[in-house]
């Protein structure tokens, strides 16, 4: 008897962990999530895996004043070892960047004005500028 209910308390246990499991993958948030209106518009990585690797985003913010930057930017991927994020975030109607390059200045300055930039270094700090 005790036998018996030592594997169903075994698979029962099994169960709640696959499911909150699942539950945890199927939840994952992203940058289209928070408030402020995220929609990526434009992404750039570098192609070499040798040395450090580069990501430059552009975002389109609907909400302006309400939107949180550094929480979108540290939804964003990075990694160690000289690894660069940055994120430059346009108001939604404002003419943006349809496309990046990685070589700096990553788009035209003088067309786009970006309303913050998230820039996450080598350091693994995120920091906001406007």
């Amino acid at each position: 008897m005790v036998r018996r209910y030592r594997k169903l308390l075994i698979g029962l246990v099994i169960v709640i962990f696959i499911t909150l499991l699942i539950q945890d993958l199927l939840r994952h948030r992203g940058p289209a999530d928070l408030t402020g209106g995220f929609e990526e518009i434009a992404f750039v990585r570098n192609d070499q895996n040798k040395g450090g690797i580069i990501r430059i985003y552009a975002f389109r913010v609907a909400d302006t004043v309400g939107a949180n930057y550094m929480e979108c930017g540290e939804l964003l991927p990075h990694n160690d070892y000289g690894s660069i994020t940055e994120a430059y975030f346009f108001e939604s109607g404002a003419s943006a960047p349809m496309s990046i390059q990685l070589e700096p200045p990553h788009f035209d300055t003088l067309r786009f004005r970006p309303v913050a930039v998230y820039t996450k270094g080598e350091d693994g700090v995120g920091r906001v500028t406007r």
